[in-house]
């Protein structure tokens, strides 16, 4: 079917349901920002392949909701179909809530599958039906009565993550999770956060493409634990070892009727993540905490294990990365090179490198116009060749037994025009600007954001995205709950940056149909000198991989920013040099130069 006839057929079912609009999110039982083939719904019906998104069909539209790193991919995915475009956080565009607000009759029904939908947004949707004396539906699946050849829920086998790398046994993670439990007065903790689950029992898997989890959930009480999963997902070695750690192990649906008949009085929940269902499926005399999961602030702040192995995963990264722009420097021009095959050759040497596990997202290599797209994809049906001109875009990143990495670089692959130049080192001051950043104990990122958006506010220019979010270990490459963005989400919650806390620091300029430019490291918080004024607090730049100097207009750097760059450089160089060929190194050394 087409995606016109998608929607009508799913329409016709709604009506069978007496459903005046059903809600469809890119998102799986846990509501993960990453999802399996199963769960993309807002694919099948919209044909936007992007990872934030909301589909909402009515009686006479389908819209999609996303957020402006998609604006364009999203323009060209749909166009054709009836699906419209809602741009998130743009004046004139209603949210999701309003739109429903304006749309739903009164009496209507509001129709999604519980399962799949966080109590904060399913309570806002359910808000909306009472103001119009209306209901929501949420025990129906709608998809699977449309969907043909419909993936099926993925289980691919967990693995233990030893603790030589994990740097604390899931017994101690337990521990320190019951212990927050106390302090908040809770006896019993829903845990379904797929990467917190992961962290907390140092296991992983495959089920979601490029993150190492498994589908399962988790209740928590001050003297057990279960974890609910796939019977075909887990082995009697892991069951021993679970065992070993005070967790049983059940079905995977089994938690919806379990959760019917516990015992405990107060129960700790993090209404972003749990979904509605599960909730529903408490006794209506237990106490609900809403609050974030104890796992959430504690794998943020990485230990020192974590730290020291992430340091290694992220030089054997620079080896490969560097070893990929050397590649493509001394090619271009000469050889056929287009986007996927650039791609292919940088996952070849990041699979060279000793513990290498997977890339920790799809790559992003995009040339040329391409690049003015935040998360391009390259497809063997849609890519260009890589000209000896402008420039290449590439974002990539990889898991390692020792830590997950993200970087990127936009290279310089021919001639540029002085408004790149100038766009590339304007971005890259932003870039030095707030890794340099020294700043006192309890600032957020929100305090910091303005340090890398300055140079490109002063031209009146932006990004309409965050600047750096949190990086998970061996897990989701986006974390939280910390990030660089000038936006408050979620208003009365703050997270201070804490030593520990791995951060990205990423600014770019993306303009349409020209090109983009990103500067992409990760940043640890590392504790800096205590005065009378309170404890200070910088950060240490993890990432190895020199950045393009053929594009930088160094009249344009301070000094402060010469010398951070000039360091930095030198540092790559040190750090990297003897892993690489004779030739490598002497590119390196002229690529790392001081200016």
């Amino acid at each position: 079917m087409t995606i016109n006839e998608r929607i009508t057929a799913f329409r016709s079912e709604m009506q069978k349901e007496g459903i005046n609009a059903y809600i469809i999110p890119m998102a799986d039982y846990h509501t993960s920002e990453y999802v399996g083939d199963f769960f993309k719904g807002v694919e099948y019906m919209s044909g936007f392949t992007g990872t934030n998104a909301t589909v909402v069909v009515t009686e006479k539209e389908c819209g999609l909701w996303t957020d402006g790193r998609y604006f364009i991919q999203a323009e060209r995915e749909i166009k054709g179909s009836e699906v419209k475009l809602f741009k998130m956080e743009v004046e004139g565009y209603p949210t999701v809530e309003e739109y429903l607000e304006k749309e739903l009759p009164e009496n209507g029904v509001i129709g999604f599958d519980g399962r799949v939908q966080s109590i904060e947004l399913a309570e806002k949707y359910a808000a909306v039906a009472t103001k119009k004396k209306g209901k929501v539906k949420c025990e129906e699946d709608l998809l699977e009565r449309v969907w043909e050849d419909r993936p099926e829920i993925s289980h691919t086998k967990t693995w233990i993550l030893d603790v030589k790398y994990a740097g604390k046994t899931a017994k101690e993670k337990l521990d320190e999770v019951r212990k927050l439990m106390k302090d908040q007065k809770c006896e019993g903790h829903i845990l379904s956060s797929l990467y917190d689950i992961a962290w907390l029992l140092n296991l992983r898997a495959d089920d979601v493409e490029n993150v190492p989890v498994f589908l399962s959930y988790m209740y928590i009480t001050k003297d057990g634990a279960t974890l609910y999963i796939q019977d075909a997902a887990i082995d009697d070695d892991t069951v021993l070892y679970l065992k070993e750690n005070g967790v049983s192990v059940s079905s995977y649906d089994a938690i919806y009727e379990d959760l019917k008949s516990i015992k405990e009085e107060a129960v700790l929940l993090d209404d972003k993540t749990v979904n509605y269902n599960l909730y529903h499926a408490l006794p209506k005399n237990v106490s609900v905490l809403k609050a974030a999961n104890p796992t959430n602030v504690l794998k943020t702040v990485k230990n020192e294990t974590e730290l020291k192995n992430t340091r290694e995963a992220h030089i054997k990264d620079g080896v490969a990365v560097t070893k990929f722009i050397y590649w493509l420097k001394q090619n271009i021009g000469k050889i056929d090179i287009d986007e996927l095959s650039a791609a292919e050759y940088l996952f070849e040497r990041r699979k060279e490198q000793e513990g290498f596990l997977d890339l920790s997202f799809e790559t992003i290599c995009a040339y040329g116009p391409n690049a003015a797209m935040m998360h391009y994809s390259a497809t063997p049906e849609s890519f260009s060749k890589v000209e000896p001109e402008g420039f290449l875009l590439v974002d990539s990143g990889g898991h390692y037994l020792e830590g997950t990495t993200d970087i990127t670089r936009t290279i310089v692959v021919g001639p540029l025009t002085d408004k790149m130049k100038e766009y590339f080192t304007v971005t890259l001051r932003s870039h030095i600007r707030l890794a340099a950043a020294k700043f006192l104990e309890g600032c957020i990122g929100q305090n910091l954001d303005i340090l890398a958006r300055g140079p490109v506010w002063d031209m009146g220019l932006d990004y309409r995205c965050g600047t750096g979010h949190g990086v998970g270990h061996i897990l989701n490459v986006h974390e939280g709950p910390q990030a660089f963005r000038w936006r408050v989400i979620d208003e009365g919650k703050v997270w201070p940056l804490k030593p520990g806390m791995i951060t990205t620091d990423e600014p770019g300029l993306y303009i349409e149909d020209e090109f983009g430019i990103r500067h992409e490291n990760e940043l640890i918080c590392v504790l800096d000198e205590k005065t009378e004024y309170g404890q200070y607090l910088s950060f240490e730049n993890i990432t190895m991989a020199p950045l393009d100097l053929d594009a930088v207009i160094p009249e344009m750097l301070t000094e402060y920013e010469k010398k951070y760059l000039n360091a930095y450089h030198k540092k790559v160089y040190e750090t990297l040099s003897p892993r690489l060929t004779e030739e490598e190194r002497v590119w390196l050394k002229n690529a790392t130069r001081e200016i």
